[in-house]
C-alpha cells in the first residue's frame, strides 16, 4: 500500500488504498471507524530548522474522542527534536540529539512504528549531504488512523509549523539512508546499448563514463513523495549532452567537466546535484504524481555512468556495511554485508548551491 497521506501547508490528500489509487478516500469522503488504528506505519516531516531562540513545533495534534491523545515533534533550539506521543495518559516520549552548528536549509524528519514488535525509530537526514541521526524508541502505540486522516487533510485541527515543506505517512516502514535517484525511463548505457534504468537487473554490465564495463551488483527502487528534496527534476537536452530530456531525482549527482570546471575549481571534472542546475530552461522541475519512483544501480567502485549521453553517479553507499543498523534500514536490507562493496569518498569535489551558480554564470558567459 505504502504511502496513504500527504499533505503540505495548502492542502492535503488521503487515501486507505494509496495516493495512487481512487479519488473518493484521496478527497477524505470515505468514512473511517474512529477505533482503527495503524499498528505500523511511517510519518515523516521535511522541514526547514528556525535559527530563532525557542522551540519550534513543527507538528502538533491532539483529541479528546474517543480518548484522549496528542503527537507533537518539536526542534528545540540548542540541539535535539523531541518527540511526544500520548494516548490515553500514556505518554511515549524520546529526544533526538543533534548538532545545532549542523543545521541546512532543510532536513527530513522520519518518525517509524511497529506496534506489535514493539519497535519505533525516529530518523533525521538532510538532503544536502549523507549523514543520518537515527534513535531507537520506547515500544510505541499504534497510531489512529482517524487522527492521520486529520492530520493530512484538516489543516484547523492540527498545529504544523510555517517552515514544514510537507508532511507524508505510509502504511510501511520506510527506509532511510542512501536513496536511488533515477526514474524509471532513464536509458543507461550498456554493451547492448542504451537499456532503460528500470529494466536492468542485478548481473547486468553497464558502460562507465571512463570507457569501463563493470557489472551490476544490486538494483534498487523506492518510491516517495513527489515533493520538497524528492520533486522530481526534468533535464533537457541538448545541454548537459543529454541526447533527449531524463527525469532524475533532486540530489542525484551529474558529472560537470570543461576549461571553466578546472579554471573555477582547479579540478577535472565536478559533481553538481541536479536541484543545483535548476534555471527555468535547461533544468526545471517537472510534473508529477502525488507519488514518484526512483531506480539506482550500485556498482563495485561507485564508477559513473551514462545516461542518455550525459554521465552521472551510480549509486554511492560509502561505508554502509560497517553500520549493520543503518543497512538494515535502507533500500539495501536484505542485502549481504560481505558483499557490499565499500565506496570511499567521490573522486570529485561535490558543488555547494552557490559554486554551482557560479558555473552556471561562466557556461552562460
Amino acid at each position: 500500500m505504502g504511502w496513504i497521506g500527504i499533505s503540505d501547508q495548502n492542502e492535503g490528500r488521503f487515501s486507505l488504498g494509496g495516493l495512487r489509487s481512487d479519488v473518493a478516500q484521496a478527497t477524505g469522503t470515505t468514512p473511517l471507524d474512529d477505533c482503527a488504528l495503524m499498528p505500523r506505519g511511517t510519518l515523516m516531516i521535511e522541514t526547514r530548522l528556525s535559527s530563532v531562540r525557542g522551540p519550534q513545533t513543527l507538528l502538533a495534534f491532539s483529541r479528546s474522542h474517543p480518548w484522549s491523545g496528542g503527537f507533537s515533534l518539536q526542534a528545540l533550539p540548542g540541539g535535539g527534536i523531541v518527540l511526544i506521543e500520548t494516548q490515553a495518559g500514556d505518554m511515549r516520549h524520546a529526544t533526538l540529539p543533534y548538532r545545532p552548528d549542523d543545521r541546512t536549509d532543510t532536513v527530513r524528519l522520519t518518525y517509524s512504528w511497529d506496534a506489535p514488535a514493539r519497535w519505533g525509530r525516529l530518523s533525521l537526514e538532510r538532503p544536502e549531504n549523507d549523514r543520518i541521526h537515527a534513535i531507537s524508541l520506547p515500544p510505541p502505540h499504534p497510531m489512529p488512523l482517524a487522527d492521520m486522516r486529520t492530520i493530512m487533510t484538516d489543516p484547523r485541527q492540527r498545529q504544523l509549523d510555517p517552515d514544514v515543506v510537507f508532511i507524508a505517512l505510509s502504511a510501511r516502514i520506510e527506509p532511510i539512508g542512501p536513496m536511488p535517484g533515477l526514474s524509471a525511463s532513464v536509458p543507461i548505457c550498456t554493451p547492448a546499448g542504451f537499456v532503460p534504468a528500470g529494466q536492468l537487473r542485478r548481473g547486468d554490465c553497464v558502460n562507465t563514463d571512463d570507457g569501463g564495463i563493470v557489472p551490476v551488483l544490486q538494483t534498487v527502487s523506492r518510491s516517495v513523495p513527489a515533493l520538497g528534496s524528492f520533486r522530481p527534476v526534468r533535464l533537457r537536452a541538448p545541454y548537459f549532452g543529454l541526447r533527449r530530456d531524463i527525469t532524475v531525482a533532486p540530489q542525484q549527482r551529474l558529472v560537470i567537466r570543461g576549461s571553466e570546471v578546472e579554471y573555477l575549481f582547479g579540478s577535472e571534472a565536478v559533481l553538481v546535484p541536479a536541484r543545483h542546475l535548476v534555471n527555468g530552461f535547461s533544468a526545471l522541475y517537472a510534473e508529477a504524481p502525488d507519488v514518484v519512483t526512483y531506480h539506482h544501480l550500485l556498482l563495485p567502485g561507485h564508477e559513473a555512468i551514462i545516461a542518455a549521453g550525459t554521465s552521472t553517479e551510480s549509486l554511492y553507499v560509502g561505508r554502509l556495511r560497517r553500520n549493520p543498523d543503518l543497512l538494515g534500514a535502507g533500500v539495501l536490507a536484505g542485502y549481504d554485508r560481505g558483499r557490499l562493496p565499500e565506496h570511499p569518498r567521490p573522486v570529485w569535489p561535490v558543488l555547494k548551491p552557490f559554486e554551482a551558480i557560479t558555473l552556471a554564470v561562466n557556461r552562460a558567459a
